[in-house]
């Protein structure tokens, strides 16, 4: 039997700072708001037929900063933000652990990555991780995805800083999807 998204490529964003504004500890839904061009971004990178996943650190929990029903209600605005932009994620995942707990799900360790493509039934070292952060580019080396860093959020001081080696540099998700459809078509056909 098939699993569901077998053969398909899948795109795992980080949230905060790529996908959304980053808030220190963003604790209140009616701040969630999307960064410029993302909507953009994911669309295009959805009529590629790329399954789209957010898997992202939300260590606010273990602090006591923001509960599980609150960190729920800024997903859902999350959704009501990206149904506004024609957009539909395929899974989203988080670590609600802190730093020094030593889980398996926390970026840059994979278990969010291991747990979406066990249920969506991909291939990590066929997916593509981008992300704001050097976790996020560490997290796309563990898995071997291929790594894109926008500089949007944490992305232009880790950049500037050199605080990780991407496969690409970015400056938003429409440029991300720009690069990812020139991956997909390279591979697609190797002579061009």
């Amino acid at each position: 039997m098939r699993r569901v998204g077998e053969g398909r490529r899948f795109v795992l964003f980080d949230r905060d700072g790529t996908l959304i504004e980053s808030h220190h500890y963003l604790a209140d839904p009616a701040k969630v708001r999307l960064l410029p061009r993302a909507g953009e971004g994911l669309r295009r990178l959805a009529a590629m037929g790329l399954g789209l996943v957010v898997v992202t650190n939300q260590s606010a929990v273990a602090r006591g900063r923001l509960g599980l029903d609150g960190l729920r209600a800024i997903h859902d605005r999350l959704a009501d933000e990206l149904a506004r932009e024609r957009v539909r994620l395929d899974g989203l995942y988080f670590c609600p652990h802190h730093p020094d707990d030593g889980c398996a799900c926390r970026k840059p360790r994979t278990g969010m990555v291991e747990r979406a493509a066990e249920e969506h039934g991909f291939s990590p070292g066929d997916s593509f991780v981008i992300g704001d952060d050097a976790c996020d580019v560490d997290l796309g080396r563990a898995c071997g995805a291929t790594t894109l860093l926008v500089s949007t959020g944490f992305g232009d001081r880790v950049r500037r800083e050199r605080l990780a080696t991407p496969d690409h540099l970015v400056d938003d998700l429409v440029q991300a999807a720009e690069v990812i459809w020139d991956n997909l078509r390279r591979t697609a056909d190797p002579r061009t």
